[in-house]
């Protein structure tokens, strides 16, 4: 009889149970997971970047940090516009406070540079190199310049294929950091080279000499986050920003102040 009980009160806890494990399986809902969302650093505005108190300022940023994308990514520009350049606007000043250099121009600075001083050497040429950079870039840009300055680039250079392919050149084999660049030499004449670090040809004892007139810059804050090791494609993407506009200009005022002064 015991046995029976036993085996009636089995069959009623497992009864109890299964309906209990129905119930629980009937009120089950499928939460969903929280759709995965990628936070991004807000971007800031290039018109609040401003060097401390100094002999020269930060030249204005002629566009927004996401102006150049998809060649050149908005990260990059804030980075390499609020925290480089104008780190060396700021050394830069400091270098040179309380000194002569204070009242002279930025091309004065250059142009007599005493190279041991690697302090101003350094931040005086990436200070006017930076300038040059952003100034010859802009937004739906490249393609090939016209007027006086297509001709020339046919004369001196041989083709505007050929510039790009010298340019191009330069920019691939300056090994580690430097500049590539477009220059009005002493005779008027353009010509392509390349210079390591933040030196150019406005410096003395360059291997390339004159006034620049375009500027690439291939330090690898240049294009790190985007292209990473692929520097070659960061150039390519280069010409397609190119404001050839205002290289001409600068092309003409570097050609007007190359000219032999007239015989009197």
């Amino acid at each position: 009889m015991k046995k029976t009980q036993l085996f009636l009160s089995s069959l009623v806890l497992a009864f109890v149970l299964q309906s209990c494990n129905k119930e629980k399986k009937l009120d089950e809902v499928e939460v969903p997971l929280p759709a995965a969302t990628e936070e991004k650093a807000p971007m800031g505005n290039p018109d609040d970047v401003a060097a401390e108190p100094g002999a020269f300022k930060m030249m204005k940023l002629p566009y927004a940090y996401d102006a150049l994308e998809p060649h050149i990514d908005a990260r990059t520009v804030e980075i390499h516009y609020s925290k480089h350049h104008v780190g060396y606007v700021n050394n830069l000043n400091k270098a040179i406070a309380g000194t002569a250099l204070e009242k002279q121009t930025i091309e004065e600075i250059l142009s007599k540079l005493d190279l041991e001083n690697k302090v101003v050497r350094n931040n005086a040429g990436g200070y006017y190199n930076h300038n040059l950079y952003w100034e010859i870039m802009g937004p739906k840009k490249g393609g090939e310049p016209t007027g006086a300055l297509a001709e020339a680039i046919k004369k001196d250079l041989g083709s505007f294929d050929n510039f790009k392919t010298q340019l191009t050149e330069a920019a691939t084999k300056q090994f580690g950091s430097g500049w590539a660049w477009l220059v009005v030499d002493k005779t008027g004449k353009l010509v392509i080279g390349s210079t390591p670090n933040q030196d150019n040809p406005l410096m003395p004892n360059m291997s390339i000499s004159g006034t620049p007139i375009l500027g690439l810059d291939v330090w690898e804050h240049a294009y790190y986050l985007k292209y990473q090791n692929k520097r070659p494609d960061y150039i390519t993407a280069f010409f397609n920003l190119i404001n050839w506009d205002a290289v001409a200009k600068k092309y003409e005022a570097a050609k007007t102040s190359a000219a032999p002064a007239p015989k009197v």
